[in-house]
């Protein structure tokens, strides 16, 4: 990392402190904090991967909100994506009442998120023309981009330190689908202001050029729609509001009804309707119950579950486990989206399932009609440099590569390594006139939660299931003399994840090794927790001399 040398001045200094976001492109959530007050940007959840058994969602850590005296003067929400926002109904009821504010289906995503939740806070929507919003200390304003889902916006931060531009995920689309395109002007009024620092998103680092439009997807959707044979199955993102109104465009060119499947997306396109985002002709949309009345070959359905999410519908429809949907080999599936970082098993066992069902399936590894990436590429984010003028720079929202990627493109640009600064969740930046220089470093714990209960997974149950899933379990029911101590029967052993042979092999030297532990025993038992303890140790050493194998051992001890 690059250290700064100049001395700062403590009393005048402005600390970023990112909770997620930073080497792990999701659980976005930062901290601005200024004397003795805090604002956050964003608050996003993560994605558990196959090695996370049992787990659905990571949070962001906030054990340092929860215990510093600061006062939260308010949050401001970057986009409507899950690693933005979806964490709002975990982190907020831990928090004081806070304002939050939001772009306009930014807050209405959010909002039905909260109401699902029984959460009583609010997101207050931002008109982008509406001015700035006062939070303490800080003044914000909220600047257009174009991302993958509509009313995405920069945040725009002034302290007593200086300016601050946050640069959440986007890509300057000069002819995005729905005519909404990034306000430039906003964006060189701010620099005029002057800007101490940027932090940019770097997801599309890597790529060179700038990232491809919206616009002409939808030709490519009206040839596979027109060539498909049978029903033409397209999943993506739910929040993806334009591309949704792409494909319904596409589906109507080609007289054909639209059904949108999966939970997830029928909310979105329900917010979408209700704020104007998307309009459907009478008589064009289907209920899925009403698939059976028309032909394959007169639909389009979008369906939720491109990332192989387990329970989605896509998911269902490959396995035959949907019940109003069965796949035939006339069905063409095209996948509009990119696997998000960690979720490229799922998917790629979805598309191997898909196609093993015989229907025709297109996505990103063999095609690249049907989607184009919603962040920046290097192009895109050298014009954000321009553009902003900072005197600073800092990437966010991407892995480590991603970073690094992003400050060799900032040098080429022409600032030097000690204007770019590489952050670390957990650590804080710190900034003054004077300078910028990495300050305390927070210890921060991942945050696993299961989804159905809502409730916080501890690491330690983590390691069990994963023991379990790699090494087995051996469970041995044992019914102990309370007056000697002496096994009063034969234990009874049960094995779970061990091979057969093994099994057999294994039973009858655990039972030799039990009862030669427990045959010196005379006196009474006094130490039941002993007792479960002599059994665990005896069982495990005796399992790794004869197998190499630790699994998970647990003793049952029966007192008569």
């Amino acid at each position: 990392m690059n250290q700064i040398p100049q001395l700062l001045d403590k009393a005048n200094t402005l600390s970023f402190l990112p909770l997620g976001g930073i080497g792990d492109v999701t659980k976005n959530m930062y901290l601005y904090q200024y004397g003795d007050e805090i604002l956050i940007v964003d608050c996003g959840i993560g994605f558990a991967d196959e090695t996370m058994f049992g787990v659905d969602l990571l949070l962001p850590d906030i054990s340092y909100l929860l215990s510093t005296k600061k006062k939260i003067v308010g949050m401001v929400l970057s986009h409507g994506h899950e690693d933005h926002i979806g964490a709002l109904p975990y982190i907020l009821p831990q928090l004081p009442n806070i304002p939050i504010f939001g772009s306009a289906l930014t807050a209405a995503f959010a909002n039905e998120k909260l109401k699902e939740f029984n959460v009583q806070s609010q997101v207050k929507t931002v008109d982008f023309e509406g001015g700035e919003v006062k939070l303490g200390r800080f003044t914000v304003s909220f600047i257009r981009v174009t991302h993958s889902v509509p009313d995405t916006a920069h945040i725009f931060i002034k302290t007593p330190v200086g300016n601050f531009y946050h640069g959440s995920d986007y890509k300057f689309d000069l002819t995005p689908a729905d005519g909404k395109k990034s306000d430039f002007g906003k964006i060189s009024k701010a620099a005029n202001e002057g800007i101490l620092a940027l932090f940019s998103d770097c997801l599309g680092s890597e790529r060179q050029g700038f990232s491809q439009t919206e616009i002409g997807l939808v030709d490519h959707f009206d040839q596979a729609i027109r060539d498909c044979q049978g029903k033409c199955i397209i999943t993506t993102y739910s929040s993806n509001i334009a591309r949704l109104n792409q494909v319904v465009t596409a589906a109507v060119r080609n007289n054909r009804k639209i059904c949108f499947v999966g939970r997830s997306l029928i909310k979105a396109k329900t917010i979408a309707q209700r704020l104007g985002y998307m309009q459907l002709k009478a008589g064009i949309e289907v209920s899925i119950d009403q698939l059976k009345n028309h032909g394959d070959q007169e639909l389009v359905l979008v369906v939720a579950g491109s990332q192989g999410q387990e329970n989605s519908a896509m998911l269902r429809m490959a396995t035959d486990a949907h019940r109003e949907v069965k796949l035939s080999p006339k069905d063409t599936v095209i996948f509009s989206s990119d696997p998000i970082p960690g979720n490229e098993v799922s998917v790629n066992s979805l598309v191997d399932a898909l196609t093993k069902k015989g229907a025709k399936v297109l996505y990103t590894d063999i095609t690249r009609e049907f989607h184009v990436s919603g962040h920046g590429s290097a192009g895109d984010l050298m014009l954000l440099m321009s553009l902003t003028k900072a005197k600073y720079l800092s990437p966010i929202s991407g892995n480590y590569k991603h970073m690094v990627a992003y400050q060799q493109i900032a040098e080429r640009f022409g600032y030097q390594p000690n204007q770019i600064m590489l952050p670390e969740n957990g650590r804080e930046l710190l900034f003054s006139q004077n300078g910028v220089k990495y300050g305390q470093k927070f210890p921060l714990r991942n945050i696993y939660v299961d989804q159905i209960s809502g409730e916080e997974v501890e690491s330690f149950v983590l390691r069990d299931r994963e023991k379990l899933a790699k090494e087995g379990i051996v469970i041995v029911i044992a019914e102990v003399q309370a007056e000697n101590g002496q096994l009063a029967d034969t234990p009874d052993i049960v094995t779970r994840g061990l091979a057969p042979t093994d099994t057999v092999q294994l039973t009858k030297a655990l039972t030799q090794q039990i009862q030669k532990v427990f045959s010196s025993n005379t006196a009474r038992v006094t130490n039941w927790v002993h007792m479960r303890k002599l059994i665990s140790e005896t069982v495990s050493r005796a399992i790794f001399t004869k197998l190499q194998r630790r699994p998970l051992v647990l003793p049952v001890v029966i007192e008569v």
